[in-house]
């Protein structure tokens, strides 16, 4: 704020004013622009003079009596786009509201008191420069747009001159935000938070900025911990059940093999197989001849037994 005081000498007293301003200030058509201001009053005796006329003109330095006002608080045709905030007191504040190109001036403040001695106009005045909104762009603490989920972002909806005062709405892949204002302020961001974020007033837009949360925060960490540790618990399940299966069919092999030789060994050998090679040669037929009960004579000594040899030889 810039302090600009005028002393007038007096003999017998002595009557300073006092206005204070903000410096030049920048203005986006269509928004609403607020102009700070406080005055202190001329004092007379130690005493204050009342102040009974306050007055906002455009371009002129004195903002006398027949100078064309934005407001005058004693008439009754103010233009509704300049709305006064101040009082007849202290405070001298000034809003404008849909800014246009004609707004593009020096604005000062005038007080009026009960003693002409207390009439006083700041002359310096506050400059208003009035831009298109199309030069509305947003920056923001992330460089390259990239952040991590549960971090923090802060975007700026910003222009060549200050945006401070600006009713300012914010936007997300073309749908409007609650939140309002030159920041936008992201806690705690999540992948619902990735998108193309633009700000803007009535009209038009700035152009968009592409955020991009990254999902490598707890909520997302624990799931992925809990899924690699199932994927190998299911591989080595695989390779348990894979494991199992061989060994049950090499012992099924083997159980196999093994009964065929069981079988092989209970197959009657054959006599030759226990015979050595001079015994092959020789077989021996023993055979008991009985008489039938027929009549026929017996010789003595009984029953007759016949004995046959055979012989083999080569």
């Amino acid at each position: 704020m810039e302090v600009w005081s005028f002393m007038i000498l007096l003999t017998g007293h002595v009557a300073a004013q006092t206005v204070n301003l903000p410096r030049p200030v920048c203005a986006v058509k269509g928004s609403s622009v607020t102009l700070p201001c406080s005055f202190k009053p001329a004092l007379k005796d130690r005493q204050e003079l009342q102040i009974v006329r306050v007055v906002w003109c455009k371009n002129h330095l004195i903002c006398q009596r027949q100078t064309p006002t934005v407001y005058d608080s004693e008439s009754k045709t103010n233009d509704p786009r300049f709305l006064y905030l101040g009082d007849k007191r202290t405070n001298c504040t000034l809003q404008i509201r849909d800014v246009r190109e004609v707004d593009n001036a020096t604005f000062r403040f005038r007080m009026e008191a009960v003693d002409m001695s207390g009439h006083f106009t700041n002359q310096t005045g506050v400059t208003v420069s009035v831009v298109d909104e199309t030069e509305l762009r947003i920056e923001s603490s992330s460089d390259d747009g990239v952040r991590s989920e549960g971090q923090n972002i802060t975007l700026l909806c910003t222009s060549h001159c200050s945006t401070h005062q600006l009713n300012i709405t914010w936007f997300r892949d073309g749908h409007a935000l609650s939140e309002t204002g030159p920041a936008l302020q992201l806690s705690t961001l999540t992948a619902g938070d990735s998108g193309n974020y633009t700000c803007g007033l009535k009209t038009s837009h700035s152009p968009p900025y592409s955020l991009h949360v990254i999902a490598t925060g707890q909520s997302v960490g624990l799931p992925l911990i809990i899924g690699v540790v199932l994927g190998v618990l299911l591989v080595l399940c695989a390779l348990i059940l894979a494991i199992f299966i061989i060994k049950r069919k090499l012992s099924a092999a083997a159980a196999d093999k093994n009964q065929a030789a069981g079988v092989m060994d209970d197959v009657p050998q054959r006599d030759e197989d226990f015979l050595s090679p001079a015994e092959v040669e020789v077989s021996y037929s023993i055979i008991k001849f009985k008489h039938n009960k027929q009549a026929r004579p017996e010789p003595e000594g009984g029953d007759t037994i016949i004995y046959s040899s055979v012989a083999n030889q080569e």
